[in-house]
C-alpha cells in the first residue's frame, strides 16, 4: 500500500474511533468508569497525532492500535464486567464470570510488546533477536503492572466507587491473571507478529 493509500486508511481509523468514542460517552454504565477506561484513547490519539510528521510508526502498529482503542472504548461504555460479548461467551462456553476483561488484558500485552519491538529496533542498536524479545515481554509486563498498579490506586481513592474500574467479579486473583494474560499477549504478538513487523518496518525506511 502506498503512502497515499496508507494515509487514508489512518485517516478512516481516527474517524472511526472518534466516532466510536463519542458514541460510548453518550450513555455509559457509569460515567468516571468509562472516563477511567478510555482515558488511553484520550491521552493517546493527540500523543500519535502530534508526533506523526516527526516519528511515523508503521501502519501494522496504528491497526493495532486502533483495534485496542474498540475495546478499550467498548469496555467503558459498558464497564468490562458488563459487556454484552462477553455476556455470550460466558453462556456459550459455561463459564463462571465475564471474560471481556481478559480480552483486554490480553491485548494489553499484545500491543505494547508491537510498540515496544518498534521503538527499540529504531532508536537503539538493537536487532531482531533473543534480546529484543525479552526486553519486550518486559516492557509489556511492566506497563500491565503498572496499570494494576493504578487500579490499586484508584481503589484506594474511590473507594467502593472504583469496583466497576476493578472488574474484579470477586476473583482474588485477578490482578495475577491480568498481568499473566499481558505477558501472554506479549509473548503471542512477537511470536506471530515478528515478521510482519520487520516488513512492516522495511517499507517504512
Amino acid at each position: 500500500m502506498g503512502t497515499l493509500g496508507g494515509n487514508r486508511e489512518l485517516f478512516a481509523l481516527l474517524l472511526i474511533a472518534c466516532a466510536a468514542l463519542l458514541v460510548s460517552g453518550l450513555d455509559p454504565f457509569d460515567r468516571a468508569t468509562w472516563l477511567m477506561e478510555v482515558a488511553p484513547v484520550i491521552v493517546g490519539v493527540p500523543i500519535l497525532m502530534a508526533t506523526f510528521a516527526r516519528f511515523r510508526l508503521t501502519l501494522l502498529l496504528y491497526r493495532l492500535f486502533f483495534v485496542h482503542s474498540l475495546i478499550l472504548i467498548v469496555g467503558g461504555h459498558y464497564t468490562y464486567a458488563e459487556v454484552p460479548a462477553g455476556f455470550w461467551f460466558q453462556d456459550l462456553f459455561d463459564l463462571s464470570r465475564n471474560h471481556y476483561d481478559r480480552l483486554g488484558h490480553l491485548a494489553q500485552g499484545f500491543v505494547p510488546a508491537i510498540l515496544a519491538r518498534e521503538l527499540l529496533i529504531r532508536t537503539s542498536q538493537l536487532r531482531p533477536g533473543r534480546w529484543l524479545f525479552f526486553l519486550c515481554l518486559s516492557v509489556s509486563l511492566a506497563f500491565s503492572a503498572f496499570y494494576e498498579l493504578i487500579e490499586w490506586w484508584a481503589a484506594v481513592a474511590l473507594g467502593a466507587t472504583a469496583e466497576a474500574f476493578l472488574g474484579t467479579q470477586g476473583d482474588v486473583w485477578d490482578s495475577q491473571w491480568d498481568m499473566c494474560l499481558a505477558l501472554c499477549g506479549a509473548a503471542l504478538s512477537l511470536s506471530l507478529l515478528g515478521a510482519l513487523h520487520d516488513r512492516a518496518l522495511n517499507r517504512l525506511a
